[in-house]
């Protein structure tokens, strides 16, 4: 589950948007898109067979 990543991410875009600290900014948007792309691509094979 990949869902923590996108909640730290979130927080640490907030976070660096109202101090105002650009890297808080840019590491909170990396981690909410890698963490929303991990939530929607399926990884190990966990797609549905239907015989």
């Amino acid at each position: 589950m990949v869902f923590p990543m996108v909640v730290l991410g979130l927080i640490l875009l907030i976070i660096g948007l109202v101090a105002s600290i650009p890297i808080l900014t840019t590491i909170g948007a990396i981690l909410l898109v890698v963490g929303l792309i991990l939530n929607l691509v399926p990884i190990g094979g966990s797609r549905r067979r239907v015989f």
